[in-house]
């Protein structure tokens, strides 16, 4: 029952989300940008374990790992501005944030962070 409750919670805030952007794409910009996910996540985490540290060790992590997330945002209306298929744009800018994931974790490696 637990898990079918935050798997609905979660889905109907995707939901709320992709309606709203319908009518008030700004609107909905505010709402994906706040860290609902995170949010959720944190809460989730901390209800199942009672472990505030996991929660900060998250928390910091969610920080370091933002960084090469903002390549899909760049990356996905560049193609879709130039009039690439939507489905192949989506597809380019997961695979290129994948490869920004993998760079990133690599130079972190060798940086020797710890997080």
């Amino acid at each position: 029952m637990y898990i079918i409750l935050k798997t609905l919670i979660s889905a109907i805030i995707i939901v709320a989300v992709s309606e709203i952007a319908k009518k008030y794409t700004w609107a909905a910009a505010i709402i994906v940008s706040l860290p609902l996910t995170s949010v959720l996540a944190f809460v989730w985490l901390y209800w199942d374990t009672k472990d505030s540290q996991k929660v900060i060790e998250l928390s910091y992590s969610t920080i370091i790992m933002t960084v090469p997330s903002i390549v899909f945002f760049i990356v996905l209306p560049i193609l879709l501005k130039f009039k690439q298929n939507f489905f192949f744009s989506l597809i380019i800018s997961i695979v290129s944030t994948a490869i920004a994931y993998a760079i990133f974790m690599f130079i972190i490696k060798k940086l020797n962070f710890n997080f």
